[in-house]
């Protein structure tokens, strides 16, 4: 599937020629100003947003504000389109949290390197995460307000971790926030599934223990969550390429 583009623009001629030079990579959506892409974004999960700053009713930088400060689109990159080339107008871009500034006119390949980039750096990092023992949660994080739901969610995971039911119903239950809404940003932000990211998050812990030296491997799967030490070990192996001994042994060089 393509990635989803939110284009928005006030001139149609703009909009119109960005979405036809980028609708051959990616599944691209517009709106005309700050108060339609919202609309737009409670409708469909969108990847990136393009933003032009000179807008009626909600400009650009008002948007990236709104987007980098509300928990549901926060985890989303915002690149700002804009003919003020002003130090002082890129400053307050990124000051509102947009991750990249182009300056029109601009070159349409420098925008889909710009587009590519972003959306690599997520990728990588997200997969980083996912098969590292050690990368922290966080690393996941593109904004304040993500870093924050990123702790929160680490931080009621582990509270919970003995709990081999838990679950995103849990989760949901103790964050306040609805089912969807809880697995459409934890999907967004990582790729993952709450049951994945549980799991994930159990294993890491594992591995935390594993470098202590304290506990036996039986132990450490009990303590994690997991009911069975051949599953933990399988689950161990399958998540970061080597059994929870293997690991021991390399901590340990």
């Amino acid at each position: 599937m393509k990635p989803v583009i939110l284009l928005v623009d006030d001139n149609e001629e703009i909009l119109s020629f960005i979405s036809d030079d980028l609708e051959e990579t990616y599944e691209v959506r517009t709106a005309t100003n700050g108060f339609d892409a919202l609309k737009a974004l409670e409708q469909e999960p969108v990847q990136l947003v393009i933003t032009d700053i000179m807008m009626p009713e909600m400009d650009g930088f008002e948007l990236c504000q709104k987007l980098k400060s509300d928990i549901h689109y926060s985890h989303i990159p915002v690149i700002l389109l804009t003919a003020k080339n002003t130090l002082q107008s890129k400053i307050d871009g990124l000051e509102f949290g947009a991750d990249a500034y182009i300056d029109k006119p601009f070159s349409p390949k420098h925008l889909q390197a710009q587009i590519a980039n972003l959306l690599k750096n997520r990728d990588q990092m997200k997969a980083y995460f996912a098969s590292s023992p050690i990368v922290h949660i966080k690393t996941m994080a593109y904004s304040k307000a993500d870093e924050s739901f990123l702790e929160k969610l680490n931080e009621i995971i582990h509270q919970n971790i003995t709990n081999v039911n838990l679950d995103v119903e849990h989760l949901a239950d103790i964050m306040n926030m609805s089912r969807p809404t809880l697995y459409r940003k934890i999907k967004s932000i990582s790729d993952l599934t709450p049951n994945e990211l549980i799991n994930i998050a159990r294993l890491k812990k594992a591995a935390e223990l594993l470098s202590l030296g304290d506990y036996k491997i039986f132990e450490i799967a009990e303590m994690v969550g997991y009911t069975s030490q051949t599953v933990f070990g399988r689950n161990f192996q399958k998540q970061f390429g080597m059994a929870p001994t293997d690991y021991l042994n390399q901590i340990r060089v």
